[in-house]
């Protein structure tokens, strides 16, 4: 058992105890808010390999890091997500705090409010999450990682196995499409993410309190600046409230939500692994904003990481394209010296509050984007 935290704990056990359910109805993005354009790609064209597709999911890739995703087919599932995350954030804090992830770097369990810094500064955050184990998804009903909530157990065969064997199936195609463009032989980034093997590889359904609950305000940040520890995202999300720093711009813009559209992102791994070819963008997390700030915000993600014992570095041996690309950046390193394992924990732990020392605390939680040893 994970012993609470009080400077989060009193904070916002008020706020977790009037939740409902995920509102299906809400107000549309603001029209009078900038927003960053993403590419729309179709995920059933990719699947079909079609040329022009990949050539925009190419695109996408290597400049921003983000796109849109349609026809992924998962509505019905993230539903069921959403529905298991609300159903868990009702449960009384006290009980999800005999989940929580603790200090130790492991990310899988619940997190509670404020348990994480968002700067180097030692403000917290303000979101609430469940993470669930691909392996645990995946071995049923046998326990791989951890145990889970009582809400979590009871929608696992029917609900959370489903929804991340879909999203397996989606992030492993695009990771093949990827594959292919580095000029990579046939199947080395799925043996990068082998299924029978330990990772960092979770579903994650996150709620942040409306603005005006729990002292947040329209500036807040709910999660800090970060790149994605891992290799894909594929995220959720019904309002409004993810940034992205576009390269070469000063100020944060908004993406907005998509009905029926997931966003994708690449994170330090495939960085990593593409010799700096892929990029992993900085994005954060604030209320969303206008006419949607007052509704609790609710997002959905599933993360694809390699196997806890890859070493991330540059495929230079197994790509032309990657290799060159090293040659022709010798100022950047592409060799982390880290497992995904290694990796993953690090950051995960010195994010932690509890584990806070000072302003290198937050440092040593950074990835590729403010490592200047790293890419």
């Amino acid at each position: 058992m994970t012993m609470s935290h009080p400077a989060y704990n009193n904070r916002f056990s008020r706020a977790t105890s009037s939740l409902t359910m995920p509102a299906l109805t809400l107000p549309a993005f603001p029209e009078d808010v900038p927003t960053h354009p993403l590419l729309i790609i179709d995920y059933q064209l990719i699947s079909a390999r079609d040329s022009h597709e990949i050539d925009r999911l190419w695109e996408a890739a290597t400049q921003l890091g983000f796109w849109y995703l349609k026809n992924h087919g998962v509505d019905e599932e993230v539903d069921g997500m959403f529905e298991m995350g609300a159903e868990t954030m009702k449960l009384p804090l006290e009980e999800k705090m005999r989940f929580e992830q603790g200090d130790s770097g492991m990310s899988f369990g619940y997190k509670a409010a404020g348990a994480n810094a968002v700067d180097a500064t030692g403000r917290l955050d303000t979101v609430e999450f469940i993470n669930i184990a691909k392996d645990d998804a995946l071995a049923w009903p046998k326990q791989a990682r951890r145990a889970y909530p009582s809400t979590v157990n009871a929608r696992m065969q029917s609900t959370i196995t489903p929804f991340v064997r879909k999203s397996l199936e989606i992030n492993n195609t695009l990771l093949d499409v990827l594959n292919d463009r580095l000029g990579l032989p046939a199947g080395t980034l799925l043996a990068k993410h082998p299924m029978e093997e330990y990772s960092g590889c979770e579903a994650r359904v996150i709620r942040n309190p409306p603005v005006g609950q729990a002292s947040v305000d329209p500036e807040r940040l709910a999660i800090g600046s970060h790149t994605d520890f891992g290799s894909l995202s594929f995220l959720h999300n019904r309002l409004g409230g993810l940034q992205v720093l576009v390269p070469g711009s000063e100020s944060w813009q908004y993406v907005k939500p998509l009905p029926g559209h997931a966003i994708c992102n690449l994170g330090d791994a495939m960085a990593l692994f593409s010799g700096g070819i892929l990029r992993s963008n900085l994005h954060r997390v604030i209320p969303p904003p206008g006419i949607q700030a007052p509704y609790e915000r609710w997002s959905l993600v599933f993360f694809t990481r390699p196997g806890n014992s890859v070493i991330l570095r540059a495929l230079v041996e197994d790509s032309e394209m990657i290799a060159r690309a090293v040659n022709e950046t010798p100022e950047r390193n592409f060799e982390s010296g880290s497992t995904a394992s290694e990796w993953f924990s690090r950051r995960i732990k010195n994010q932690r509050i509890g584990n806070r020392k000072g302003p290198e605390t937050w440092m040593a939680s950074r990835g590729t984007e403010s490592n200047p040893a790293i890419v």
